[in-house]
């Protein structure tokens, strides 16, 4: 049981595409970001209690899983008294609607007269609506109708039809949008009723995971959830940062699971909570490859799914081409609680490359070879996009550019509109060949050209085994900035450098598309004072124009992008530099709790002394959540090549850690067990047939 605090501030509940958000106390207050969501629809937009007339006085809030929540807190005392006798509790369950447990005790010597009042209201607004604080109503017809103890509220607008249907327990006198409970709570006793928030989705009345009348415990989420943590690694260390903050992100990963109706067997990782509780091809692909180490079954579900909605067709309004794999799914008005019930945007460079890396990491984990093979055919389409429509110009770089003013300007990960900045703070103009798109298509080619060797097909080895020796050689001619000794974000249209010092980089020493001689800069670059600001990297140096530490990409710090670059820094030897930023992250993690944000400020920790927030960052969130996953693999250096037999390990702790254990990891069909104390490492549960070499891999080459 995990304590929310007290006090002001806001608790996230999530479950798949349902999130709550309301106050410490439980109430969802309308007129700001509060609600209870599904699809992308805000179905309840206001639920606040009073006791006798009165807000309650918040004592707690906890919560034991990412989906339930209990508030504890009691009745004002009445009129010239000092204490109050009655205790309130506010047990909420969230997934496909809401449960709230509502439940009084007495503690006094006398029965106690109570009204209770629960004050409802649905505005069926949407997600990004809600995100960007218009909380104006929607166009529309709405309604609300009260009938024995229900409250129902519907909202129609042209062929689109949304509701929400309430129901209370006994006892209860519903008018408008209030329900009144009028009861008496004998001395040392207590009263308690349920209430049940349904969606209804185009007439058809949705059953929420958590129904009145059953119990919890037998409730879809909770198995799940029990099934998920019984098979994450265990971890144990002297490091009580990264013991804590490893099982939060089990938990938070869990609970950003996505199943689709049409393939229950499959999960995918939403992006985060509370704006983007959908599949993002990039988000999605970055979270699988992290979470590896805890669940490669969840790479493949995402790989699956991806596939699935691979494009097929040139389409400018979304953006679709063939072979290319999805940016985004957004539901909003969709009739269908199916994946494919969404619409679909496509404009995003990285997504494609990452869902070729992802496959051969599967293959090198060696996972399902029969399932894994069967998604070749679509790693060939994401490759003949990469090089039909992602290279319109044919210099061998992948460009972007918008297909029409509806798109993103900039479609790297980094995709506000101002991310793109040379180093005197101009903006830079499309079409841009970023410099981790770069890395991650040399990874695509590496992983292609594997899978050819393996199956014994040499010309198509030797075809993409050509193509990642001149990309290599190319990008490293190209991107280098010889007098400032470090990577150009980009190229922009007239092949002109985008000359920012900015964090991208880091990503190209994780796919090794780095030349040695230049990594050591580039190491020296990410782990300096103008970048790394104590906590993470910058996504942009504090010495550029254009530098703000509390914008969203020109100087803020996201941990999977400092993660991305340990698992660099780590890849080419850096081990010290790695291990700073580890302890940085880490550290930022502890002082929220265990829990990694989407990002926070680039403020200096010399500055102050905690990780300053920034107002609309996920928690949870995917690859924040990932990033502890894939620090604690750097810390391992673990890397296997089960098709070929070996896997190789050769951990190293950084000063602070004396001693690590990390039990459970799913490898090769088994589950190993890897101790490291006081320098020495045992490897238990090892699967037959797998060779496991002491002894860090280098950089892989294309030779």
């Amino acid at each position: 049981m995990r304590s929310l605090g007290a006090g002001s501030g806001v608790v996230t509940l999530v479950e798949e595409s349902s999130f709550a958000i309301s106050d410490r106390t439980g109430d969802i207050i309308p007129g700001g970001a509060h609600g209870l969501f599904v699809l992308d629809t805000r179905i309840l937009s206001r639920w606040e209690l009073r006791v006798n007339g009165a807000r309650t006085e918040l004592l707690a809030a906890v919560s034991e899983n990412p989906f339930s929540a209990v508030f504890v807190s009691r009745a004002r005392p009445g009129i010239g008294l000092s204490d109050s006798t009655l205790l309130v509790r506010r047990s909420r369950y969230v997934g496909r609607g809401m449960r709230e447990d509502l439940r009084v005790q007495n503690f006094g010597e006398e029965p106690a007269f109570c009204t209770i009042e629960l004050f409802t209201g649905a505005d069926f607004a949407d997600l990004f609506t809600v995100k960007d604080g218009r909380a104006e109503d929607p166009d529309g017809d709405r309604s609300s109708t009260t009938v024995e103890g229900r409250i129902s509220f519907e909202y129609r607008r042209g062929g689109v039809s949304r509701g929400t249907r309430i129901d209370f327990g006994g006892g209860v006198s519903a008018s408008g949008e209030l329900a009144r409970f009028d009861v008496v709570v004998p001395p040392a006793g207590e009263w308690s009723t349920c209430c049940q928030v349904s969606p209804v989705i185009e007439g058809k009345l949705i059953e929420p995971r958590y129904r009145c009348g059953e119990r919890v415990e037998q409730a879809a989420p909770v198995e799940r959830l029990a099934r998920w943590r019984e098979q994450a690694p265990f971890v144990e260390s002297d490091h009580k940062g990264l013991r804590e903050v490893v099982a939060r992100s089990v938990e938070d990963l869990g609970a950003l699971r996505l199943s689709d109706p049409e393939h229950p067997e499959r999960s995918v990782v939403a992006a985060g909570a509370p704006w983007f509780m959908t599949v993002f091809g990039r988000d999605s692909l970055l979270t699988a490859w992290m979470a590896l180490m805890l669940d490669p079954v969840l790479a493949l579900g995402v790989l699956q799914t991806l596939a699935r909605f691979q494009g097929s067709k040139i389409d400018p309004r979304s953006e679709e081409e063939p072979g290319r794999i999805l940016h985004e799914m957004r539901f909003g008005e969709a009739s269908s609680l199916a994946l494919g019930g969404g619409s679909i945007y496509y404009g995003t460079a990285d997504a494609t490359p990452l869902f070729v890396i992802v496959l051969g990491e599967l293959r090198r984990w060696g996972l399902s070879t029969e399932k894994v093979d069967e998604l070749l055919p679509n790693a060939d389409r994401a490759l003949a996009w990469i090089e039909r429509f992602g290279d319109v110009d044919g210099d061998g770089y992948v460009e972007y550019h918008r297909a029409t003013d509806r798109g993103l300007v900039n479609q790297g990960w980094k995709d506000s509109w101002d991310a793109m900045r040379y180093a005197d703070g101009t903006i830079a103009r499309a079409p841009i060949a970023l410099c981790e798109v770069q890395g991650y298509v040399y990874g695509a080619y590496l992983a292609r050209a594997h899978f050819a060797f393996e199956m014994g097909d040499e010309g198509t080895y030797e075809r993409y085994r050509a193509k990642a020796i001149a990309l290599k050689e190319s990008f490293n001619r190209d991107f280098w900035l010889e007098d400032r000794g470090y990577f150009a974000m980009g190229l922009d249209a007239h092949k002109k450098p985008i000359d920012a010092l900015a964090s991208n980089m880091g990503h190209c020493l994780w796919t090794g598309i780095v030349d040695d001689d230049k990594a050591a800069s580039v190491a020296a670059h990410l782990s300096s004072p103008e970048m790394f600001n104590g906590w993470g990297v910058r996504t942009l140096a504090s010495s550029m124009h254009g530098y703000n530490p509390i914008s969203y990409h020109c100087g803020s710090v996201w941990p999977h992008d400092t993660a991305i670059a340990v698992a660099g820094l780590t890849r080419y030897g850096f081990v010290e530099e790695a291990h700073r930023l580890t302890l940085g992250l880490l550290d930022a993690a502890m002082a929220e709790s265990g829990r990694l944000p989407e990002l926070f400020s680039g403020v200096d920790r010399m500055d102050v002394c905690v990780p300053v927030g920034y107002p609309t960052s996920c928690s949870p969130q995917a690859w924040a959540a990932g990033s502890s996953l894939l620090l604690l693999r750097s810390i391992l250096r673990l890397d296997p090549w089960v098709p070929h037999g070996k896997t190789w390990l050769a951990p190293v702790l950084p000063p602070t850690m004396r001693r690590l254990k990390v039990s459970n990891i799913p490898l090769a069909g088994g589950r190993v067990t890897v101790s490291v104390e006081d320098g020495h490492t045992t490897v238990d549960g090892v699967p037959p047939g797998l060779e496991v070499l002491m002894e860090p891999r280098k950089p892989a080459s294309a030779v």
